[in-house]
């Protein structure tokens, strides 16, 4: 199903439900979509929408943080709920043991060694990785086998 028809149908059902936090965040989403078709001039690709919903979720997960040092347990839990309505739209993530086996397929690739090839192989990883793996926890697991 195309992503414009499923959340026009989610904002449906949202509506029909009465869920203020779904509608609120389906409602974001689809203005970012709108905003960036009119800045391209075209519709999205399912790739780029799918690129949309990984900042949007980064985005979230950065005020969660913030909230969380600054002790407002109330905004951790609505930004925690606006993040969970995303990530139906986000592929399925990989896995730790996927992301090392990435990993180890890649620095066999590179032929990276040291910690100063970890910029030589970062590059190809998250293309390979493609948005399935977060690139921070792939950044620590190439630090903890090149050190």
């Amino acid at each position: 199903m195309d992503f414009h028809k499923e959340l026009t149908e989610q904002l449906k059902t949202a509506m029909k439900a009465k869920d203020q936090t779904s509608l609120k965040t389906i409602r974001d989403l689809k203005a970012r979509i709108q905003s960036r078709e009119i800045d391209k001039g075209e519709p999205l690709t399912e790739t780029e929408f799918v690129k949309l919903v990984q900042t949007a979720a980064k985005q979230r997960k950065e005020a969660i943080d913030l909230y969380e040092k600054g002790n407002r347990p109330e905004l951790v839990e609505v930004e925690l709920a606006e993040l969970k309505v995303l990530e139906k739209y986000l592929p399925q993530m990989m896995n730790d043991s996927e992301m090392e086996a990435l990993v180890k397929q890649v620095l066999g690739d590179t032929g990276a060694t040291s910690m100063s090839d970890v910029g030589k192989v970062m590059g190809p990883l998250m293309k390979a990785a493609a948005g399935k793996a977060d690139g921070k926890r792939l950044q620590e697991i190439v630090r903890g086998m090149l050190s």
